[in-house]
């Protein structure tokens, strides 16, 4: 059986998760972490990469979707334009600058 590999096995765009996370730490009001200042306390933003990655198959991993290079290349951007959205907008209320749900929702389970 051949096992299936996940995106982060593969590519991240830790350029973007590095940005996501530093801007995080930086807020300083209106952001609930400001709260109470942990000693140590880690990024959402990263947190949220790392789940979404180990959700998400990579393309490689289905030859029958992405035949070719190109096409995986292809649906590895899309997954990572997704992934950029997860980094930075975490509501999902459909609205404008929101995370589109149902490109969330196809990209952890693209066999419907």
């Amino acid at each position: 059986m051949k096992t299936v590999r996940k995106l982060i096995e593969v590519a991240l765009p830790l350029r973007e998760i590095n940005e996501a996370a530093a801007r995080e730490k930086s807020i300083r009001h209106g952001h609930p972490s400001t709260l109470h200042l942990w000693w140590a306390r880690r990024p959402l933003a990263a947190a949220r990469a790392v789940l979404f990655a180990q959700l998400v198959d990579d393309p490689s991993s289905r030859p029958n979707l992405f035949p070719t290079k190109v096409d995986q290349d292809r649906e590895r951007e899309r997954l990572f334009a997704i992934l950029r959205e997860v980094l930075f907008h975490v509501r999902f209320d459909g609205g404008i600058g929101y995370l589109d749900r149902e490109a969330f929702l196809s990209a952890i389970s693209p066999d419907g």
